[in-house]
């Protein structure tokens, strides 16, 4: 792997998609435990200026110079108030703007680089609201001119904010004698109304903006007198830190390292092996793997956070601290699919400032609050959603269940027929074209067809790949081999310009959403969707979904089965639990216009039944 050239794998791109499905996905998968994405090393180099050039340094010039600050007098405003305030403004800013997490091609996008507000300032692109039959005027999944003007507003909001200087604060003022006052609090009022009404409108731009980490603490400055606003910002981070933690409990996160450290550009090839049981013959995951994700990850995740809130030791303290930094710069350095580098780097500075800038020892200890119930009500507030989301994590995305990479995600793959896929191309609304296209400007098409399938392959190489490839080989049986199977989260992305791993941006409603515009024919839009794992249950739900005829299968699976295979599924298809199908009768009455079209729902013959990995549903 050069500084321009990708490392390719070791296949003939001419004769590729000639060779059966699953022999495909292991030679690939044997790839990535080797190379990873086997992205050119200019690539990150990008990707490291655009979080340190431009979101840091551009960041920090922004801040300091418009609160009366020297930027490369680093002492002077490392521990300002009104410099986190607007360091978090400008991040929201930066993720809103697309230009964040979910961008370039490690996220899929690959020409533009960037989504987001080349989608958000369209009409007539994709919206996908959460509750349209709940909440009025929110029905209808096409982007207004109502919805570009929210969506500037924001943007317009978010630059007054930061570009403005500081107001007194008497509650500062008492606490810290010498500063540069804060954010005027009048500024977050609008901007509070505004995420919340689009947040209504379209789940993706709020999730996009990753409100549930940054709005709370837009109301804590909004609403909070100087002292309880720093308590509140340290229970905000610590609950982001420890959510993470609890949700790597169980069997995935384990399946999450070795496809993480294979793409980690430092890693020495000869190391990565490790990560794998027998590399190239067994690819779940080794004890190496399972003792970094599990110690490295579980354990510092919730045991850091605890000191931080609670140690009143320097020494113990700033250890904690130095422990936190190392987590957030190592998941920075692995450029995890996805890419949260600016995340990363926002903690790392939380961390310095909430911690060492304003210590339990200095009169910032959760007893020094001024309002203990309000506290208590902080608290409740912030544990509300990671609760309910692992719990019913079908009513909670997984971002505001606190899931962050924990490997517990939504999931889904797309099939179809052939030339079908090119009906998104010729009739959805957007800036951008299928990923395939997008790389049709770069490469031939069979190079692009395997590009297409290292995804599929780093997809197979966590559980739930295991368990949607062994759904589409039920549904499509044979012709598995000559469909286009494609991950879904990357087809979303080029879709709506945002996913970030969660499932709930590509379920039935955008599937519906796509059909409105593509007009599918039965069984040319097949998709394969699986729930995360609720944290006091063994199993995962799963839907199937035709385009044209909606769910016709919802069941569930046991994440052992799962887990416990091989990514190219030489046992075959893990077996499920079919709970409902739509039965023979039903898909003749909507796909025969001789037959009144009344889908009728049925158990399956002999109730919920298992299926075996050599059973098939009668189609």
């Amino acid at each position: 792997m050069g500084l321009t050239q990708p490392n390719f794998p070791p296949v003939d791109p001419e004769t590729f998609l000639e060779r059966p499905f699953f022999d495909r996905i292991r030679t690939l998968g044997a790839h990535w435990g080797e190379y990873g994405f086997g992205s050119p090393k200019i690539l990150h180099i990008i990707y490291l200026l655009k979080v340190f050039v431009f979101y840091g340094g551009v960041g920090i010039t922004l801040a300091t110079l418009t609160s009366g600050l020297n930027p490369l007098h680093v002492a002077e405003w490392w521990n300002e108030p009104i410099i986190y305030q607007k360091a978090i403004l400008w991040t929201v800013l930066v993720e809103i703007l697309g230009i964040g997490g979910s961008w370039g091609p490690l996220a899929g996008h690959f020409k533009p680089m960037t989504g987001g507000c080349l989608y958000w300032l369209r009409p007539q692109t994709i919206r996908l609201p959460p509750w349209p039959d709940k909440v009025p005027f929110t029905k209808g999944d096409s982007r207004t001119p109502f919805d570009v003007a929210l969506y500037a507003l924001i943007l317009v909001n978010l630059a007054v904010a930061i570009v403005l200087p500081g107001v007194d604060s008497s509650s500062l003022d008492k606490a810290v004698a010498d500063n540069h006052g804060l954010v005027n609090p009048v500024l977050m009022y609008p901007l509070i109304a505004l995420l919340i009404v689009m947040g209504l409108r379209d789940k993706v731009i709020f999730l996009a903006a990753r409100s549930e980490q940054y709005l709370p603490a837009m109301i804590f400055f909004g609403l909070l007198p100087f002292v309880d606003m720093i308590l509140a910002l340290k229970l905000l981070i610590v609950t982001v830190w420890i959510g993470a933690g609890i949700s790597k409990f169980g069997y995935h996160f384990s399946l999450v390292i070795p496809p993480m450290m294979s793409n980690t550009p430092w890693m020495p090839k000869a190391l990565k092996p490790m990560f794998y049981r027998k590399f190239a013959d067994d690819m779940r995951p080794s004890k190496l793997a399972g003792g970094v994700g599990h110690v490295l990850g579980t354990v510092v995740e919730i045991a850091g956070p605890l000191v931080l809130l609670f140690s009143t030791n320097k020494v113990l303290t700033v250890a904690a601290v130095v422990l936190m930094l190392g987590l957030h710069f190592f998941i920075l350095s692995t450029f995890p699919l996805a890419v949260p580098l600016e995340w990363n780097l926002l903690f790392s500075y939380a961390t310095v400032f909430l911690f060492l800038g304003f210590p339990t020892w200095d009169g910032y200890a959760l007893t020094d609050t001024s309002m203990p119930w309000g506290m208590v009500a902080i608290v409740a507030a912030l544990c509300f959603f990671p609760v309910l989301g692992n719990l019913r994590p079908d009513l909670v995305s997984f971002l505001p269940s606190m899931r962050q990479y924990a490997g517990n995600w939504a999931s889904a793959t797309w099939a179809f027929a052939p030339g079908a896929e090119e009906k998104l191309d010729k009739y959805v609304v957007r800036p951008a074209k299928n990923t395939r296209t997008q790389l049709l400007t770069m490469y031939p098409p069979e190079v692009a067809d395997v590009v297409m399938h290292q995804l599929l392959a780093w997809r197979s190489m966590h559980s739930q790949g295991r368990a949607l490839y062994s759904l589409l080989i039920r549904h499509l049986g044979s012709d598995i081999d000559t469909y286009t199977l494609r991950e879904a989260e990357f087809s979303c992305n080029s879709l709506v310009a945002f996913n970030f791993g969660d499932g709930h941006l590509h379920d039935e409603k955008l599937i519906a959403a796509l059909q409105r515009r593509c007009n599918f024919a039965p069984g040319e839009f097949t998709v394969a969707w699986i729930e995360s794992q609720p944290i006091h249950k063994g199993t995962q739900s799963y839907k199937v979904i035709d385009a044209a005829l909606g769910v016709i299968e919802t069941g569930t699976y046991r994440v052992v089965d799962a887990v416990n295979e091989q990514p190219w599924l030489p046992n075959g298809p893990i077996p499920f639990q079919v709970d409902w199908t739509l039965d023979v009768d039903a898909r003749r009455a909507v796909t025969d216009p001789e037959v009144v079209r009344e889908p009728q729902m049925r158990r399956s013959d002999a109730g919920s039944r298992s299926v075996s990995a050599n059973d098939q549903v009668q189609q």
